[in-house]
């Protein structure tokens, strides 16, 4: 099963690009996912928001191929 994963922010800088397509097993959820690409990195404890097929998603949904998910770290500014 392959999915797409959108990244934003910090997530994007950080793997250098905006879309990856993931091989994903099946019972994967977008929390899997996630710890699979930054599990170890700078980033990994980093509160983000899920989103499958352009609808929030909890990260316990599991997904399906074909799915999108994006990755979605808090925002700042002011």
């Amino acid at each position: 099963m392959i999915v797409t994963v959108r990244l934003f922010a910090a997530l994007r800088e950080l793997r250098g690009c905006e879309e990856l397509r993931c091989p994903i097993e099946p019972g994967a959820t977008p929390q899997s996912l996630f710890v699979g690409l930054f599990g170890d990195g700078p980033l990994a404890r980093l509160p983000v928001a899920y989103a499958v097929n352009a609808a929030y998603a909890r990260g316990d949904q599991a997904l399906r191929d074909g799915d999108e998910v994006a990755f979605l770290p808090p925002l700042g500014g002011g």
